[in-house]
């Protein structure tokens, strides 16, 4: 069994402790992490919200949230009741002027790891740290956790950070993005670094192209306001889908030393190639979901989901073509596709190796498929690589391609910890490892902004696409005219 390495005893400050984010994932996780031993006793949990609450009326909406997200079976009565415990709660409002932070400071122990997780809106990020500074809780045990998106283009994340970083040292810093604590994101690592076979064949001579899908079932839900002012780009591309790429096209680090990895994930930021004005009509696709169905419920158009009565310029969708200028991989497109309201919900990288140059095999043997490598990150975990093989028994020579298949849950057997009981617990160690630094946020925004201001100065508006489709049929020119095609499994 792998060594667990220990957590120390921890405060964690969760502001925004009403919110969203807060019931539906980060509870959920430390419930987790509390029942499989990894909370040390005596670690507490602190809620902040502007909510007048008191320990025990917070604790009842905790337990609601857990009763509603985590899986029945694994709600133990008499450990949701000793979690339920750790529990505190501060009604204050924590980018105020002037707010006073003496019941949090009662609170909080001098000598423990201090976690401050900003779960609210990321204009409140400085004002909330100026606050804790004022109030003298930034310890040098402290960590500060920052949700995505960093800013909404390269000067608000710049001033973000700048705000941030008067308090927070970048060493103190965890800027969380769920998608690298998913464990085949952190298997990438593994099969590239760990793997022979794979990593001498991670190059333009032997790789024709690369996909990254990242598609939803769900529209904007209750998150219209925010949606409406971010769209897909600044909600999936900046942040996830690039992280994504960067893990994918990254050389191999001198170490797993936090630094080291994400300095090589920061030089693929720094080699993608502008995508020019003259080329954003080519390499780039924009769409919004009109009404249709998803698995036979009629659902409406992102409009009636805004409840707008005029057209909104958001895209839900964007496809893109980008290119990594380095040897490694000249002339390798990366196809990359994110959207609200496709037919079913799917994140997977796929790597497409070239074809043979000639088949040995006649005609009747049948037609061959390149070997490509599926990394499935969601909703099943694993990988697949799949290659031609005999058909079986006599009468003739028969290929067809068969999948080598490794499903995570079956092939291990154990539960799989959701991304944010990992990125928890190493903001407790002091691990960084899976969180971005702020060369890297300020990179990827330095690669978007272009394509965000391109996309402002059209008259234009994103193309329609019925609910339950895989997009705008431009997305599919997009691949298509390169000669290749968006993996059918996906699309």
């Amino acid at each position: 069994m792998a060594k667990i390495i220990p957590v120390p005893v921890f405060d964690g400050v969760v502001f925004g402790a009403t919110g969203d984010l807060t019931l539906r994932k980060l509870l959920p996780a430390l419930y987790y992490r509390f029942r499989d031993g990894q909370m040390p006793e005596g670690s507490r949990i602190i809620g902040a919200a502007r909510s007048a609450l008191t320990d025990d009326a917070y604790r009842d909406r905790a337990r609601g949230a857990l009763e509603e997200h985590v899986v029945p079976a694994d709600l133990d009565p008499a450990t949701l009741e000793r979690f339920l415990r750790c529990i505190r709660y501060v009604g204050l409002d924590a980018a105020a002027e002037n707010v006073s932070f003496g019941a949090l400071s009662d609170l909080l122990d001098p000598d423990r790891v201090r976690v401050f997780y900003l779960a609210t809106a990321p204009a409140l990020y400085g004002p909330i740290c100026r606050n804790l500074a004022a109030a003298g809780l930034v310890t040098p045990q402290s960590r500060v956790v920052l949700e995505k998106p960093i800013g909404r283009d390269l000067a608000s994340a710049r001033q973000i950070n700048d705000q941030v970083g008067k308090v927070f040292a970048e060493a103190q810093t965890y800027r969380i993005d769920h998608f690298l604590g998913k464990e085949t994101v952190q298997n990438l690592l593994a099969l590239r670094f760990a793997n022979t076979i794979f990593e001498r064949l991670w190059t333009s001579d032997v790789i024709d192209h690369v996909q990254i899908t990242v598609a939803e079932t769900v529209g904007v839900e209750g998150r219209a306001g925010y949606y409406d002012t971010s769209g897909a780009m600044r909600d999936m591309v900046q942040n996830h889908l690039l992280q994504l790429l960067c893990l994918i096209a990254m050389e191999p680090p001198v170490s797993l030393n936090a630094d080291r990895v994400r300095d090589e994930k920061l030089k693929v930021l720094r080699a993608l190639r502008p995508i020019e004005p003259y080329r954003i009509g080519t390499e780039t696709v924009r769409g919004q979901y009109s009404a249709g169905a998803i698995s036979g419920q009629s659902v409406g158009a992102y409009r009636t989901d805004l409840g707008a009565d005029e057209p909104s310029a958001t895209e839900t969708f964007v496809a893109l073509k980008a290119e990594v200028r380095t040897w490694r991989w000249a002339n390798v497109p990366f196809y990359l596709r994110t959207g609200k309201r496709m037919p079913r919900k799917v994140s997977e990288i796929v790597v497409q190796f070239k074809d043979q140059p000639f088949s040995l095999f006649p005609p009747s043997a049948g037609p061959r498929q390149p070997n490509r490598l599926v990394i499935r990150l969601q909703p099943e975990e694993g990988m697949r690589l799949d290659v031609m093989t005999k058909d079986p028994g006599p009468g003739g020579l028969r290929l067809s391609p068969t999948g080598l298949d490794i499903r995570f849950d079956t092939a291990f057997g154990i539960r799989f910890p959701d991304a944010y009981e990992r990125l928890l617990m190493d903001t407790v160690r002091g691990d960084a490892t899976l969180f971005m630094r702020r060369d890297e946020v300020e990179a990827a925004w330095t690669w978007v902004e272009p394509i965000l201001d391109a996309w402002a100065g059209s008259t234009d508006l994103p193309r329609l696409y019925a609910a339950g489709s895989w997009g705008p049929t431009a997305s599919i020119a997009l691949i298509e005219r390169d000669g290749r095609t968006w993996n059918e499994e996906a699309g």
